[in-house]
């Protein structure tokens, strides 16, 4: 499974990080990418951060 950052979604609510700090990084304006390629090592808690995010803009793909 990967994940992936639709930065023209993002409006830096930074949740996501907080829940996936492996996954999710933030940049110097709190705006989300994902850290690597997006590889998935916890599922769960990438499904959290996903959800998490009010603007949809996290997706993960099997």
């Amino acid at each position: 499974m990967k994940a992936f950052v639709d930065a023209t979604k993002c409006n830096g609510y930074g949740t996501c990080a907080e829940l996936a700090p492996t996954l999710i990084q933030l940049d110097d304006w709190g705006y989300a990418s994902v850290i690597g390629d997006g590889t998935v090592t916890d599922e769960a808690t990438a499904r959290a951060a996903a959800a998490s995010c009010p603007e949809c803009a996290i997706t993960l793909q099997d």
